[in-house]
């Protein structure tokens, strides 16, 4: 971030270049209105919000409202408050070496001010990147005024001011991220009395200090996250404050399968190769869990859960790749099998349901799987590959199980190049790649009841199959 060499240095030079003062709302409804018009995406990352959150919170903008943003976990809320920093200037001009980041043709504390007076034209400016105008805090209950308002400074006390000098301050996260985007995760959880301190910064865009006032014309964008069930759970939104805030946006969980595979393929930093329909299966895995009543659904299940899983399963195929040598290493349905094991922990289950969680896991995992089956491979033929095995051709698979060694367990069957080229994967790939594909055929069988599976070693996948073991298809 090098400050560009041509930029004014002196408030002369920024007043002969054309420089005027503008407040972080205006500034953030011109970049945002530049970007629609040009046909840019404001949002980049962000997927599964395009015709409802995003619409919303792009009228709450141009308008020049704070905003709340009120969703179940892992929606994306801290996210896409993030992507606000594209909206920003990318370098905006500031005093230097001011405690404060203000305009240096309109400063706001008493120290810019006595700065810009007795310098004039000369009083330098400094360039500040657009990424150090956004300042986030986690709300937690230990959370104090000082921390967000200021505090006196007693060591500027000590130095002979006096309590009621605005200069005694050491200002807190708000102020210093004047002119700029304040974000505050999990509103509800900040105590109530804390929340009180926002109320004049909010409106009257002054902030109060030790039972005294100081006038501080504050400008901010403020945007907060909000879980619906902290308001009865640790804590509220206090109504005065809830009032400031001039637009709340609901958030949810992506709406289709369509998006949940975007999101998981964008997200999730994989070490081995996961074909499309294994994402598939996960991504319909994670809506089950979120329709389940088994599942505690005012806690939500995290768009983190389907991305955790994927990497996961991209784990496991390595693990494989490294115990038998087989390159690349790809996934295969097997590998669906860690996923409830290491990933349980990541759910809360409805009271009554301990001790069933396995089960629960295992049926909407199997469910996931043959409704991507369908979808893949419906309308084929799949008799022949049925035969095959019911005739004495049993096929092997497991962590320790090679895709050549898979392959050769059968006979050259013309179904398996149309299992192949459903499941996206081509004649000419590696045998990890079309073992992939066979493996998927003959779990979708299974689910039918067409054939049979054997489990042996450690058993204890959510679809029946081995963490560190062998699965055998075989004749019914």
């Amino acid at each position: 971030m090098t400050v560009p060499t041509d930029l004014p240095t002196t408030v002369g030079d920024l007043r002969a270049a054309g420089y005027r003062p503008r407040g972080v709302k205006a500034e953030i409804r011109a970049n945002l209105l530049a970007k629609l018009g040009a046909g840019e995406d404001p949002w980049p990352g962000i997927v599964g919000f395009e015709r409802t959150v995003l619409p919303q919170l792009e009228r709450a903008l141009l308008a020049g409202h704070d905003v709340v943003l009120l969703g179940e976990r892992g929606q994306g809320k801290t996210r896409l408050l993030r992507t606000l920093l594209g909206l920003l200037d990318e370098w905006t001009p500031v005093i230097a070496g001011a405690e404060l980041g203000e305009h240096p043709l309109d400063p706001i504390s008493t120290a810019g001010r006595r700065l810009a007076a007795e310098l004039g034209d000369d009083l330098p400016v400094a360039w500040r990147h657009r990424s150090q105008r956004y300042a986030e805090k986690l709300a937690t209950p230990d959370t104090s005024v000082g921390d967000l308002i200021g505090d006196v400074d007693p060591v500027k006390v000590a130095e002979g001011r006096s309590l009621g000098d605005p200069e005694t301050i050491h200002f807190g996260l708000v102020p210093r991220a004047h002119r700029g985007i304040v974000a505050i995760n999990e509103l509800p959880d900040l105590a109530e009395r804390i929340q009180v301190a926002l109320l004049n910064v909010m409106e009257e865009r002054d902030i109060q200090v030790r039972g005294y006032t100081l006038r501080l014309p504050l400008d901010v964008l403020l945007v907060a996250t909000a879980n619906p069930e902290d308001y009865t759970n640790r804590g509220r939104i206090i109504t005065p404050l809830k009032d400031r805030f001039g637009a709340e946006i609901r958030t949810h969980y992506p709406l289709d399968v369509t998006a949940e595979i975007a999101l998981v393929r964008q997200e999730a930093d994989l070490v081995a190769e996961v074909g499309e329909p294994l994402i598939e299966v996960l991504a319909r895995f994670v809506r089950h869990l979120r329709d389940s009543p088994a599942i505690d659904q005012r806690s939500g299940v995290s768009a983190r859960f389907a991305v955790a899983a994927a990497e996961t399963v991209a784990a496991a195929a390595l693990r494989r790749s490294a115990l038998t040598g087989e390159n690349p290493a790809v996934a295969r349905p097997v590998d669906l099998d860690s996923v409830a094991a290491v990933l349980r922990g990541k759910l809360e289950f409805e009271s009554g349901e301990e001790g069933r969680e396995q089960e629960h896991l295992a049926h909407l995992l199997r469910r996931a799987f043959a409704e991507t089956a369908r979808d893949r491979l419906g309308g084929l033929n799949l008799r022949p590959l049925v035969e095959a095995v019911a005739a004495g051709h049993p096929v092997t698979t497991g962590d320790r199980v090679p895709g050549a060694e898979v392959l050769s367990a059968l006979p050259e069957l013309p179904v398996l190049h149309e299992v192949a080229e459903r499941l996206d994967v081509q004649a000419s790939d590696q045998p990890a790649r079309i073992a992939s594909a066979v493996e998927f055929a003959l779990e979708s069988l299974f689910l039918a009841r067409e054939i049979a599976k054997d489990v042996s070693g450690s058993a204890d996948g959510a679809t029946g199959g081995s963490a560190d073991g062998a699965t055998v298809y075989r004749r019914p």
